[in-house]
């Protein structure tokens, strides 16, 4: 009788959740007091905004060239510009895909243009979109083990 009373309870939570509702992302470069590789969103001095598209996801892209880091804190549809996005956008962290006719056309010597985007030697996108605010986090890693948890004690709890 429980296990019936808690899944008729968890299908009306189902049902009274609106798909418009987006998604959380905290916004920021490692420029930002707060916003570096040590995350503390005391420091960046809010708490993340609301994605500008209902099925957006937050993305935290890791940039590095020797000890020089530079991390970008975001919603995806901000970074759409990019074209080293890879195509895989599941919950976790992979490397930025090469675009191998990026700047083809371009024939000049400023190298602070950077138009090939080869000054970073390494680049990382991590994606997640299971809580919101979760591009806070050092290791996204925490989000999806929050979510297996939460499934695991539903699972128990129906038992």
């Amino acid at each position: 009788m429980q296990a019936q009373t808690s899944l008729t309870v968890l299908l009306l939570i189902a049902a009274f959740i609106h798909e418009g509702d987006a998604i959380w992302c905290y916004r920021c470069t490692s420029a930002t007091p707060g916003c570096a590789d040590n995350f503390n969103w005391r420091g960046i001095g809010f708490l993340g905004e609301q994605c500008p598209e209902s099925n957006d996801i937050c993305v935290k892209v890791t940039e590095r060239r020797g000890a020089k880091e530079t991390i970008t804190r975001d919603c995806l549809s901000a970074l759409n510009f990019r074209t080293d996005i890879p195509a895989d956008k599941y919950e976790g962290c992979r490397p930025a895909a090469k675009d191998v006719r990026l700047a083809h056309y371009v024939n000049h010597t400023i190298k602070e243009h950077d138009v090939k985007r080869d000054f970073f030697t390494e680049t990382t996108f991590c994606f997640c979109f299971l809580d919101h605010r979760c591009n806070g986090a050092g290791s996204l890693k925490t989000s999806a083990i929050a979510a297996a948890a939460t499934l695991l004690l539903l699972l128990v709890g129906l038992h």
